[in-house]
């Protein structure tokens, strides 16, 4: 087992004190954490790491994605979701294939990577493919594959349902490869893309395999009241009612979501995976984030899909989870920056499931540097407060994920970016959007 040495560094902990150490020593042994100190350890190391008086802190949770939709940045913009999904987003889809997947996983992996990501939450199709990738890439994914189910519900059968099927097979081939690298959760696309026996199978599975779940949870106005129409509830509600949330999980975007939808997310520990720069993008609102914290909602932040944002950046997502709500309520302590850090962070770990997002003994070797010699980090009068509110994902400098190395100083480590860059031009672009 490698035993390595970080040192010369502010580590930024995100316990529960919100702990500056400066002059740290992180021990990694293997893919975890096992000792944090200002006193350097005794023994031998096979790896010491001068960290240049920079900020080392836990590495970036984006807790919900849909990375190759990386292959989609700026497309079919200027339109609600609702339209921009079914005019363009469905079509295009409908022409990938493997290949293209793998090239649209590997260019959203770099740039995760580049900017500080070390834990994702994915939602697509073709989730084998994006699973290989990720694995070779080296961070640690929740990976789902979303399902829906549009037929009649009399003639539902999980022996003949595809997403059933893909279920299974997601499954069994891949929750907990990698020594737990790779997570599978069961996965329900959206209480307006299926319907109640989907709901009923995928629920038991969850339970049977000891699954999470992810679901994409009152986005628009018009899907939450289209909703309550059909069933009387909102999405939350009902999908309660047939056990989508007796397990670990995660609800994605909660715009429109009540007070009533509060109380269940903190009964039953359903975390809010809050998007806003995709949900002003596509004018879909703003989500009440102080009113769910104050209700005891676990907040952790995510990018959704490059389509609809149109990057990665969880340093931007950051800034305007920060600043978006001291606006809307014109409270400008609605939102604190270390709010904000925890969101992408610790809040994020426990989204997840795993052990990431602090500085500690026994969690997972996720860290990332952050350079505050750069121009946009100087002066610092706040550490806190320069990542929050003015770092970018350029200046991460190293990404360590599960202890290992993946990103150093603008180089790649464990993907093959010219590969990448080829495999988009020359194949999957030209799949997508050249006509015949």
């Amino acid at each position: 087992m490698e035993r390595s040495l970080l040192y010369h560094c502010r580590a930024l902990l995100m316990d529960e004190a919100d702990t500056l150490l400066e002059g740290a020593y992180v021990v990694v042994e293997g893919e975890t954490i096992s000792s944090v100190g200002t006193q350097r350890p005794q023994g031998p190391f096979d790896r010491e790491i001068d960290c240049g008086n920079n900020v080392l802190m836990p590495g970036l949770v984006n807790a919900h994605t849909h990375i190759p939709m990386t292959l989609l940045r700026g497309y079919g913009g200027g339109c609600d979701l609702h339209t921009w999904l079914n005019q363009w987003i469905f079509p295009t889809e409908a022409k990938l294939d493997g290949r293209a997947v793998r090239a649209g996983t590997g260019l959203a992996l770099a740039e995760l990577i580049a900017g500080g990501v070390t834990t994702i939450a994915d939602m697509y199709m073709h989730t084998t493919d994006i699973a290989q990738t990720v694995l070779e890439a080296g961070i640690s994914a929740n990976l789902s594959c979303g399902g829906v189910y549009f037929g009649a519900p009399a003639d539902f059968s999980p022996a003949t349902c595809k997403d059933c099927d893909n279920q299974r097979r997601l499954t069994e081939e891949w929750h907990g490869a990698g020594n737990g690298q790779i997570l599978v959760d069961a996965s329900i696309h959206g209480e307006y893309t299926s319907n109640v026996p989907l709901w009923q199978w995928m629920a038991a599975y969850a339970q049977e395999k000891k699954l999470g779940m992810h679901v994409h949870v009152s986005e628009t106005q018009s899907e939450h009241e289209a909703c309550k129409k059909r069933w009387g509830k909102t999405p939350l509600q009902i999908l309660d009612r047939y056990g989508v949330w007796d397990t670990r999980a995660i609800a994605a975007h909660c715009v429109w979501t009540t007070e009533e939808d509060w109380a269940l997310m903190a009964e039953k520990g359903v975390s809010c995976i809050h998007n806003p720069v995709s949900n002003l993008k596509l004018g879909s609102g703003v989500a009440w984030i102080p009113a769910m914290k104050r209700a005891g909602v676990n907040i952790a932040l995510g990018t959704d899909g490059v389509s609809s944002n149109n990057n990665h950046d969880m340093f931007e997502e950051m800034k305007f989870a920060a600043i978006l709500h001291n606006g809307v309520t014109h409270d400008p302590l609605a939102l604190l920056p270390i709010d904000a850090l925890r969101m992408a962070t610790v809040n994020g770990g426990k989204a997840l499931g795993r052990l990431t997002g602090r500085i500690e003994g026994g969690y997972d070797a996720d860290l990332i540097l952050v350079d505050f010699s750069h121009l946009n980090l100087t002066p610092c009068h706040s550490v806190i407060s320069n990542l929050a509110y003015a770092a970018h994902g350029s200046d991460v400098c190293m990404n360590m994920a599960r202890g290992k190395v993946i990103y150093r100083d603008g180089d790649f480590l464990t993907i093959d970016i010219d590969r990448v860059k080829r495999e988009v031009a020359d194949y999957a672009l030209p799949l997508l959007f050249e006509t015949k």
